[in-house]
């Protein structure tokens, strides 16, 4: 074997070997992921129902009027 396939060789099998560790990790996180409970969901709903809310204050008329008034 000369060295140029070797170290075409070496370089495949560090190159699989990273392959293979990132497949085992993604797979091990797929595994420990747990399903999310009735009272996280609920609190993920009533979370988005607040941003909604702020969204439309936000967005009002006379609040961008007033803060460009407060910015004068």
């Amino acid at each position: 074997m000369d060295l140029w396939t070797m170290i075409v060789l070496v370089v495949a099998i560090g190159c699989g070997a990273g392959v293979a560790e990132s497949y085992f990790k993604t797979q091990r996180a797929k595994k420990s992921q747990q399903p999310a409970d009735e009272a996280t969901n609920k609190d993920l709903a009533e979370l988005r129902q607040r941003v909604e809310v702020l969204e439309k204050i936000v967005t009002d008329r006379k609040y961008q009027l007033q803060r460009e008034l407060d910015q004068l």
